[in-house]
């Protein structure tokens, strides 16, 4: 009997070890996991400030091309390039000192 029971113990034994060993291989990879997901937040946070700036800035080149179409536009180029004005219009100029 005292065989059977040591052949009992090295049997719990080996799966007591074996049991151990999955839950700290579980263990080390919920671990790794987390890091990740932490990784992986940071990263999605970032990109989600990067698509908000892109957006802005979409709408802004959206808004200047609008303008750039416009008469105003090319009224505000004629008079600041090439020194257009209205008939009824006085343009003033600096001296160079």
């Amino acid at each position: 009997m005292s065989k059977r029971r040591a052949k009992r113990r090295g049997g719990t034994l080996s799966v007591s070890i074996i049991v151990i060993a999955f839950l700290v291989v579980m263990v080390v990879q919920v671990v790794q996991l987390k890091q990740k997901e932490s990784t992986y937040a940071a990263q999605k946070a970032e990109l989600e400030k990067q698509y908000t700036k892109e957006s802005e800035r979409a709408d802004e080149i959206e808004s200047m091309q609008q303008y750039m179409q416009s008469d105003q536009y090319i009224e505000d180029i004629a008079k600041s390039k090439l020194g257009l004005a209205y008939d009824n219009e006085i343009i003033f100029k600096e001296k160079d000192k």
